[in-house]
């Protein structure tokens, strides 16, 4: 049975190898797109030296704030175990744990990006990544399903950042800030709406 985790992460910066996840968010749904529970959480970040500038503008986070933040090493584990909870497994074994996580799709908007900053973060903790190889990618899927829509001369949105696919589908960001959870939120609203649409959908013999 297969669970969607829409994941959204902050950075210290843009490069996997020297820039550094500063916060998590994240939303569970069921298989039927029925949300169980949001994640928030901050990351303490090692390297001042990798806090650029430009990320904070993004994000508004200050190296000050973070600095009584759970370290990475702490908050990965954590995740996981909430994911189980949610599920609603209590004090699962470690096999337990993994075979529930590998049910895990992970989804995001661009996902890519932060799947590869999460792996690289695994590695460099030396924790083991249980979580299904399989990825949904909001961008992705939006550019098929819009596709559709000019086919069948409906309208689509101007362009296919995770603002315009929102304002799209009648969403919209509260804040000019990236905050995690709330990116995380407006993703999976996208995602349930897109996949409402497979509901609809009918292909001709």
């Amino acid at each position: 049975m297969a669970h969607y985790l829409v994941l959204d992460l902050e950075m210290s910066g843009t490069n996997v190898e020297y820039n550094e996840i500063i916060q998590i968010g994240a939303v569970l749904y069921d298989e039927n797109w029925k949300e169980l529970g949001q994640f928030l959480d901050n990351v303490y970040p090692e390297d001042k030296d990798n806090f650029s500038a430009s990320a904070e503008a993004v994000h508004g986070l200050t190296w000050e704030e973070l600095q009584d933040a759970p370290m990475l090493h702490e908050l990965l584990p954590e995740l996981e175990d909430w994911i189980v909870e949610k599920i609603g497994i209590r004090k699962p074994t470690t096999t337990q744990k993994e075979n529930t996580l590998r049910n895990v799709i992970i989804c995001g908007q661009s996902v890519i990006n932060d799947i590869n900053f999460l792996k690289f973060a695994y590695k460099k903790e030396n924790l083991k990544w249980n979580y299904s190889y399989t990825l949904m990618d909001l961008h992705t899927l939006s550019y098929f399903l819009f596709e559709i829509f000019k086919e069948n001369k409906m309208d689509t949105p101007k362009g296919r950042s995770l603002g315009k696919i929102a304002e799209f589908f009648g969403f919209n960001r509260e804040d000019s800030l990236h905050n995690a959870l709330e990116d995380a939120v407006l993703t999976g609203k996208c995602f349930k709406k897109i996949m409402e649409y497979t509901k609809t959908l009918t292909i001709q013999k």
